[in-house]
């Protein structure tokens, strides 16, 4: 137990990790295992499996995980090696790098979205006079 506010961490690796929805967190937040935040986090969350961020929880930070999925509130940029999926009713504001990505309607997204792997063609630029489009809010722009 991080403090008696309801931060929980397990002590083995790969464990779940719980910042609770009176807690509040502030640092550098590196996990093997999943995250849950139902609570605030004020810094970055790295190496996570998992990480879900729960209709009451705030990350103010970055986010380096396997897979993200946002009911809450994130505002910083998210890398992940698998999928990020957007809940109706949360919040994003950042950059987001992932190979899938789900935005739910509902869901508001203000940012830049990268898809694909590093080293695949998503990620060159694009070639001149192509056009690009980015999601502003659930709409094409």
């Amino acid at each position: 137990m991080f403090n008696g506010k309801g931060a929980r961490a397990s002590g083995a690796e790969g464990g779940l990790t719980v910042v609770g929805g009176e807690a509040r967190f502030h640092g550098v937040l590196n996990v093997k295992g999943a995250v849950r935040v139902e609570g605030s986090v004020e810094g970055d969350i790295t190496d996570a499996t998992t990480v879900e961020v729960g209709k009451a929880g705030r990350v103010k930070g970055n986010i380096a995980a396997e897979t993200l999925s946002v009911a809450g509130e994130v505002v910083g940029d998210v890398t992940a090696s698998r999928s990020v999926e957007l809940l109706k009713d949360c919040r994003v504001q950042g950059k987001i790098k992932a190979p899938r990505l789900r935005i739910d309607d509902g869901a508001v997204f203000n940012g830049q979205c990268a898809m694909g792997s590093e080293g695949s063609p998503a990620d060159a630029e694009a070639p001149e006079g192509a056009r690009r489009h980015e999601v502003v809010s659930g709409h094409k722009s």
